[in-house]
């Protein structure tokens, strides 16, 4: 099953301090994580900001990386999703599913929890995924 988890989700678990909460799903053999470089960089750009640095120090930051490196595929999109998402900046999102032909994209985004499917990937919460598969 190919699975991609938004950034905010990574981010949520940064600051938490619940990144081992991922682990299960990472570690699942039936499961692969992906990510790319639009989700690498926006980790990079929103953990720097002043008000979640607050929050995590850069080793933090390095040990999300490092999991993100040791535990997820890399996929360059090559693909460009057309959808009527409210926020033009999730669309890398749907073209990383859509270059990957994405089971699961899974999100705490408003925006994209609305739209419950793109294309043949389906649009759910961590929560309800864990629900359903662990």
């Amino acid at each position: 099953m190919k699975i991609v988890i938004d950034t905010n989700l990574w981010i949520s678990f940064l600051i938490g301090k619940r990144l081992s909460v991922l682990k299960s799903l990472l570690t699942h053999p039936a499961f692969a994580i992906f990510v790319c470089d639009e989700i690498l960089n926006e980790i990079q750009n929103i953990s720097s900001k002043q008000k979640i640095r607050k929050y995590v120090g850069i080793d933090d930051i390095i040990d999300t990386l490092e999991i993100i490196n040791n535990f997820c595929q890399y996929a360059a999109i090559t693909k460009k999703a057309v959808s009527p998402v409210r926020d033009a900046n999730d669309l890398y999102l749907l073209s990383l599913a859509d270059t990957i032909d994405a089971d699961y994209i899974l999100t705490g985004d408003k925006d994209l929890l609305t739209l419950k499917t793109h294309n043949k990937t389906k649009i759910v919460t961590y929560n309800e995924f864990v629900a359903q598969y662990l």
